[in-house]
């Protein structure tokens, strides 16, 4: 048997709208409070239920609109985010023993022992540096520049005055 409307479904079924409206204000408010952008997206998608059940669409149409636009907005927001917001490594700035890898210091010790343990001072620290071949001898006074940081050691390369082939000329 197929069941009629009654007056109180159809008057439930048009109200519904407030339902959707209240919904949505109350998600968008919360977003406030948290940290994952994600309420209001559904917020916006329980208004636009709001709309369809304002102009006159059923309860189920106006659940598919939620769904719809909720997911939609959800997926879209996070790959614009990804895509615009995201920073590469080459777009921040280094601080810290980060900043290390490229700059020049000056040897403050000359190598010695096996492993041509030197000292090297970096903008201002004097840090335990070892060469990054281990043929390579450094002398006090010699400018070096820092290959990479290990732990609390620094390995470095000798830095020639030698100008580039095609400044010589």
């Amino acid at each position: 048997m197929i069941r009629q409307k009654s007056l109180a479904d159809y008057e439930m079924e048009q109200l519904a709208w407030i339902f959707w409206l209240v919904l949505g204000v109350i998600l968008i408010i919360a977003e406030v409070f948290t940290l994952g952008f994600v309420l209001f997206w559904f917020g916006i998608g329980a208004i636009a239920a709001a709309f369809v059940g304002l102009v006159g669409g059923g309860f189920v149409l106006q659940f598919l609109v939620f769904a719809i636009v909720s997911i939609a907005l959800t997926a879209m927001s996070r790959t614009i985010f990804s895509k615009y917001l995201t920073h590469r490594d080459e777009d921040t700035v280094k601080m810290g023993v980060d900043s290390l890898p490229g700059q020049i210091g000056t040897v403050t010790m000359a190598s010695r022992g096996a492993l041509k343990e030197s000292a090297v001072k970096v903008y201002g620290s004097i840090w335990t540096a070892f060469p990054v071949d281990e043929e390579t001898s450094l002398s006090e006074g010699e400018k070096v520049e820092v290959v990479s940081v290990k732990g609390s050691s620094i390995y470095v390369r000798r830095v020639t005055n030698e100008l580039p082939e095609w400044r010589g000329n």
